[in-house]
Formats: structure tokens, C-alpha cells, sequence
């Protein structure tokens, strides 16, 4: 079968190499992310230039934020714990006595293991008010296996409930149903195989999944599917209806379970303009929301957020970081630009 001429033969090269493994997933060479491990480091040298920086005649902002982002997190936690050994002090509590606001907050947000971090924005998410459909649902549907593991442990530790727990009793309806599956971690795993039978009974289900008493299958197909299929099940629903599924949502639920879905449904799509939609709406409130920004750019630093970056340039026809510099004031500025990197132009 030919598919080197027409629409046709384009889809099929295009689906094709969509599931070469790598192909759609370059942030797996490990060079998507903007901050990386740092070639020259120095433990020692590192604690102490930090323990210069607070103890001495006025605290070094520029020394601290310069040593903390420009080191992987890993080599971060490497940092804190060598600091502790030598100076009997702990370098956090150390940093937030000279440390304030924004920039205390940031600085507190770099030196804590990464599902520490996720595991209090899960809780606060749950225990705020309207922010489960947003903030729940970007820590539950963008982490890995690992890291949803590692959260959800920390959670039950630090907070002495089961996550499933907070979401029993601080959601309803479909995005509590919604937040359970995906805390429960049951999506199928991608083998390489292309179950189209799957993918076309997918989307009849969800076709005639548009009246009363059928959140149930939305909820099925949304959290146990695996991503390459998702995005085949998007595609042959448009397809088939004239339309993106996204209008179907739309036109079908409301409130908090409306938002969730079509989180989740951009979290599928392009999860890298996903996160440039989060910090683009952040810097367009009258006060920036802070907390957003740092926990988008500090938890995708490592991974894609060079992709965001282009992502957010593409849509918005302005950098990130020019928009973070226009936006931001305050001690914290300098930290955001530097997890950023660099203008893109």
C-alpha cells in the first residue's frame, strides 16, 4: 500500500511515527527541561557560599537564588543535607528566618523533594475553595506512575489521611469520580500496539454518552485509556461529528466537571500548551497568581519546560519570559527568569 501521495498517505506516515517510541516524547532525552544537572558541582562549595550569603552583614539574594537555580533538585536536596552535616542547622529553616514573602516562598519551594511539593498543592488544592478541578487535577493527571505513587505516600504521611480520603469529602459528581480514578493510577500502560476496535468503540460510547446517568463512561475513557489512544479517540471523534470533542463537553456539562474535562482533555492533547495556558492565564490576573507560576516552573523545569516555552510563544506571539518580566515584580522576579532560562525569539 502506497502512502506517499494524498491526505491519506500524510496521516498514516504521521500516525506511524507518532508511536516510534520516542517520537512525540522528546522531553525522554532529558533535554527539554531548562535546568539541568550542574556539571561543575561542588557540595562543599555550594554550603559554603549559602551559609556565606545568610550569615554574613546583609542576606545574599542574588548568591542564594544563583546557587539554588542553577542546580538540579537532586543536587538541591544534596545541598540541604551536606548544609545540615556541617553546620548542625537546617538550610531551609536557615533561609526562611532570613528570607521573606514571595522569595522565601520560592526559595521553600526549590529546596523540598519534589513529591513533598506536589503533595502539599494536592492538599491545599482540596481544602481551597474552587481550585480541585484545576490545580487537584493538574497534580493527579500530569505526573508519572512513580511520582503519583510518591505524592499520594507523602500525603498519607504528612497530613495522616488517604488523598482519597480529602477528595471523598471535599468533591462531588463526575470530578470527584474523576480525581478517584486518576489517584488510583489505573491508566492503561501504551504497548506499542494500535487497538483501533478499542478506539472506535470509544468513541460511539462516548457519542451516545450525552444524556443523564452516563458520566460513567466519560470517567472510563478519560482516566483509563492511555494517552496515544486518547489522542486517536480525539481524532476520530471529530471526525465522525464535525467537531472537536472539547464542543461536546461544553454543550454537556457544567460548573467544576466542565472545567476538569476539558483540563483533561487539553492535558492529552499537548500537555506542553496545556501548562502555557495555566501560566499565561497566572500572568493575566491584576496581581499575578505567584503560586501558580512557581509551582508550573519550578516542577517542569526538569522536564519540558523548554517546550512550554515554545508552546507559549507560538500561542500568546510573546515569550514567557518577556511576559514574566512585564508581570512579575518583587524579590521572586529574578528567581522565575532564571527557572525560565531565556527569552525565545
Amino acid at each position: 500500500m502506497s502512502v506517499t501521495h494524498g491526505k491519506m498517505g500524510l496521516s498514516l506516515t504521521q500516525e506511524i511515527l507518532s508511536h516510534l517510541g520516542l517520537a512525540n516524547k522528546t522531553a525522554a532525552w532529558g533535554t527539554l527541561g531548562t535546568l539541568r544537572t550542574f556539571l561543575s558541582f561542588n557540595v562543599d562549595k555550594d554550603v559554603q557560599r549559602l551559609l556565606k550569603a545568610i550569615a554574613g552583614q546583609g542576606v545574599d539574594r542574588i548568591a542564594i537564588l544563583d546557587v539554588l537555580t542553577n542546580r538540579s533538585r537532586e543536587q538541591r536536596q544534596l545541598i540541604s543535607r551536606a548544609f545540615h552535616e556541617r553546620t548542625q542547622q537546617d538550610l531551609l529553616k536557615s533561609l526562611q528566618a532570613a528570607l521573606s514573602g514571595n522569595l522565601e516562598r520560592i526559595v521553600v519551594a526549590l529546596l523540598q523533594p519534589a513529591a513533598h511539593l506536589d503533595a502539599w498543592e494536592l492538599r491545599t488544592a482540596l481544602k481551597g475553595s474552587g481550585s480541585a478541578e484545576d490545580v487537584a487535577l493538574e497534580m493527579l493527571a500530569t505526573r508519572t506512575p512513580s511520582q503519583l505513587q510518591e505524592c499520594l505516600a507523602v500525603y498519607k504521611h504528612s497530613f495522616q489521611v488517604d488523598a482519597v480520603e480529602d477528595i471523598k469529602s471535599e468533591t462531588r459528581g463526575i470530578l470527584r469520580d474523576l480525581l478517584l480514578a486518576l489517584a488510583k493510577g489505573g491508566r492503561e500502560a501504551y504497548t506499542g500496539i494500535i487497538d483501533y476496535n478499542l478506539a472506535t468503540q470509544d468513541v460511539q460510547a462516548l457519542r451516545q454518552a450525552e444524556g443523564p446517568s452516563t458520566e460513567r463512561t466519560w470517567v472510563l475513557v478519560f482516566t483509563q485509556r492511555n494517552p496515544e489512544h486518547l489522542i486517536r479517540v480525539l481524532n476520530q471523534y471529530q471526525w465522525h461529528t464535525g467537531h472537536e470533542l472539547e464542543k461536546t463537553v461544553r454543550a454537556r456539562f457544567h460548573g467544576a466537571a466542565r472545567v476538569a474535562l476539558l483540563n483533561l482533555a487539553s492535558v492529552i492533547r499537548n500537555t506542553p500548551l496545556y501548562f502555557a495556558d495555566k501560566l499565561h492565564q497566572a500572568l493575566q490576573e491584576t496581581e499575578p497568581n505567584y503560586q501558580a507560576l512557581m509551582r508550573i516552573l519550578i516542577s517542569r523545569s526538569e522536564t519540558d519546560l523548554l517546550s512550554i516555552r515554545a508552546e507559549f510563544r507560538k500561542k500568546f506571539g510573546k515569550s514567557l519570559y518577556s511576559s514574566l518580566q512585564d508581570a512579575v515584580k518583587g524579590d521572586c522576579r529574578s528567581a522565575l527568569l532564571a527557572l525560565c532560562r531565556a527569552e525565545d525569539l
